[in-house]
């Protein structure tokens, strides 16, 4: 099977209201941004283009179509696209690099959620017939999840404000974060509850941005000439829709994907979760089997800026910077979409 490198990443700083910015505005820098990593010229230098996004987000069909105008109009492209996190269309991207189809590939996601009521748009991926009806927003479903973990003894809320703390303080040292501060837990305590018993801190922001990711085969990335880290593992795992019927306090999936992506066959020096909700995180770092040697979110993750549909992918390439850098060895990404961490993707990065 063919070896997978990153050779470039780049994300936007993530902030809470772009404005009269356009996603083809949002787009076109990080797109810029890792050509002149690579030291290419633009999408044609690449044999394969995959980009994530929601239509949701912009109240239009087949809207993402928009945003491949950052690509060029002409000459034509092989390109596709995922109603998905763009970590999703890293894993499409990796399959047709893989069997042989591409030996290069670029991937973006974006998102501009501000204009809309991101936690109500997303109630429409929940069951279309019970749950979606009822409009049940994202804060909601996450607040029942830590109620359940709370109720049963398996965290505190000191735990969860830990978990904030620590994010605003890593994202002190991230230039693309949205919220970063030297933040105390008797700080996030202190604030009244926002939908019990998360307050508005346990709260991933809403958020507008673009990432970008190149891959490519290794052969490839030692052509261009350029510092890469090797993808050795990647797998994805979704459970069901019904929520009375799965464990709340637990991600299965997550696990599942874990053991598929071979996170258990050596260290983990680095992880890059994606949890939207404080208390999530520490869901994620026990079903990975995260020991306390393990860095968690040094970036902030995504309590310090959610770049919907971006900040899967955002996760892997976290993780990328930090193993070429020789910060870390091996590291873990996590990327997830639906309710209460309903479908998760994990990605093993590692040194060359």
């Amino acid at each position: 099977m063919r070896d997978i490198a990153i050779v470039a990443f780049h994300q936007s700083r993530a902030v809470a209201d772009a404005g009269a910015c356009n996603e083809v505005e949002m787009i076109m820098p990080v797109l810029n941004e890792v050509y002149q990593q690579v030291g290419i010229n633009n999408a044609q230098d690449v044999d394969f283009v995959c980009s994530g996004s929601c239509d949701y987000l912009q109240g239009a069909a087949f809207a993402f179509v928009a945003g491949v105008d950052a690509l060029g109009a002409v000459p034509p492209i092989k390109e596709s696209h995922v109603e998905m996190d763009a970590a999703w269309a890293l894993y499409e991207s990796i399959l047709k690099l893989r069997m042989g189809h591409a030996d290069s590939a670029l991937v973006y996601g974006f998102g501009k959620s501000s204009p809309g009521e991101l936690p109500v748009v997303l109630s429409q991926q929940l069951d279309p017939y019970y749950l979606a009806p009822q409009w049940i927003d994202t804060v909601s479903l996450a607040a029942m999840q830590a109620r359940l973990m709370l109720d049963q003894g398996m965290l505190t809320e000191r735990d969860m404000a830990e978990v904030v703390s620590r994010s605003r303080r890593n994202a002190m040292r991230n230039p693309a974060a949205q919220l970063a501060g030297d933040v105390s837990v008797e700080q996030v305590l202190a604030e009244e509850t926002y939908l019990s018993p998360l307050r508005k801190a346990d709260c991933c922001p809403v958020s507008d941005g673009a990432a970008a990711m190149i891959i490519c085969t290794v052969d490839k990335a030692r052509e261009w000439g350029v510092p890469y880290a090797l993808i050795t593992g990647i797998d994805h795992r979704i459970e069901t829709h019904n929520l009375g019927m799965r464990d709340l306090t637990d991600s299965v999936s997550t696990r599942q994907a874990a053991e598929g992506a071979g996170v258990g066959a050596g260290a983990i020096d680095v992880a890059e979760l994606y949890a939207p909700f404080s208390h999530q995180e520490i869901i994620l770092s026990r079903a990975l089997g995260l020991e306390g040697s393990t860095s968690v979110n040094p970036s902030g993750g995504v309590l310090a800026g959610n770049l919907m549909m971006a900040s899967g992918l955002s996760r892997i390439g976290e993780v990328f910077k930090r193993v070429v850098s020789g910060e870390a060895e091996r590291g873990v990404a996590h990327a997830t979409s639906g309710p209460c961490l309903q479908h998760n993707l994990v990605t093993v990065v590692e040194k060359a």
